[in-house]
């Protein structure tokens, strides 16, 4: 409580500015800096703490040790009326999903839905970053990845095979907000793993277990556990299938071959990614279906309560009201965030980010 007290706010123009300018210190080209910004600053704004700036420090150390390709030439390496698969030549993973969901949209138009794959790139943020462009066109997204690190055994082993390989849909609606759903297939993502560690918080249980079995709630000790699945065996086999369909199939990273690039700053990562936009119109008229859509959220919503539960909450709902929040007041900063920021500049001989 008393971290959340001495937060500061910092505005999203701030906050693109100086990770425009962290980036742009390291030889990224001016335009992809501000470009990564900009979807570095959105996962903030969307309460995706442990994708935002948070990862700058961890980005910068893989530029620095040569992981990560600061001129690359994505581009579509195989090409149908209905896919892609992009190269992303080992650019910034943000460049790179950017590049792949333009062109899944752009096909979806003409294909009705559009299915690209992407390889050869690197950690990209959150899933619904991705997952949520396709609203602007009255399209349906959804979004898979490979994780970038190992942190989940097969059910009932212990070597570290599988990744959180999150997944994201995002449909648009009416009057009502989008429902966004976004969720790693592990109780929690690492990046929270790491947020906690940062600030000196403890885990619930159920997030994490050690190779004993036993639960394990201190961050600092995460190397001595595993996260845990959701849903048990069923969290398994959906992190496995979201690994197949965004790994293997785009011939990118999976199991062994991933690589932990939390702890390893100078090899390539190889992370696969695939985004599916779906053209709401190829399959019925647009205004029945937002109205259709509007109908349910409405129901949902609205339907009975067990005791004691103030309020029936859809996907999406948090990102909504943080977003609205975080535009008008700006984005809560720990201290300990701050300070690792303040390092930052100072190793990269840059101005500070403005409080």
């Amino acid at each position: 409580m008393a971290e959340q007290k001495q937060q500061q706010r910092i505005s999203g123009d701030k906050l693109r500015a100086f990770i425009a300018a962290s980036f742009e210190a390291v030889a990224i080209p001016r335009d992809d800096a501000k470009a990564i910004a900009q979807l570095m600053a959105q996962a903030d704004i969307n309460g995706s703490e442990g994708h935002g700036i948070f990862r700058l420090p961890q980005y910068i150390r893989r530029i620095k040790g040569g992981a990560v390709n600061v001129k690359p030439n994505i581009r579509v390496e195989r090409e149908m009326a209905g896919m892609a698969l992009v190269h992303g030549d080992n650019g910034m993973g943000h460049l790179v999903m950017k590049f792949a969901t333009e062109k899944a949209i752009e096909k979806a138009k003409t294909a009705g839905v559009a299915w690209v794959g992407a390889r050869w790139s690197n950690h990209a943020g959150p899933a619904s970053l991705y997952a949520s462009m396709p609203l602007a066109h009255n399209m349906i997204g959804l979004y898979m990845a490979v994780g970038s690190a190992n942190h989940l055994p097969p059910w009932g082993g212990l070597d570290m095979l599988l990744s959180t390989n999150p997944i994201a849909v995002a449909v648009p609606a009416g009057e009502e907000p989008a429902i966004i759903l976004d969720m790693a297939t592990t109780v929690a993502a690492y990046g929270k793993v790491k947020t906690k560690a940062q600030r000196g918080e403890m885990m619930p249980e159920g997030w994490m277990m050690d190779r004993q079995g036993n639960p394990l709630t201190d961050p600092k000790r995460a190397n001595e556990g595993f996260l845990l699945p959701i849903g048990g065996y069923k969290g398994y086999g959906l992190a496995l299938v979201m690994g197949l369909l965004a790994g293997n199939l785009n011939a990118a990273s999976m199991g062994k071959d991933v690589v932990d690039f939390n702890n390893d700053d100078t090899t390539e990562t190889n992370t696969g990614h695939t985004i599916v936009a779906i053209n709401v119109e190829a399959f019925q008229d647009l205004k029945e279906f937002k109205q259709g859509m509007d109908t349910l959220i409405r129901d949902i919503r609205n339907s009975q309560r067990l005791p004691n539960v103030d309020r029936i909450r859809l996907p999406g709902e948090g990102t909504h009201t943080a977003r609205a929040d975080r535009e008008k007041n700006g984005v809560p900063m720990p201290q300990a965030l701050l300070a690792a920021l303040d390092q930052l500049a100072a190793d990269l001989k840059i101005t500070k980010l403005a409080r």
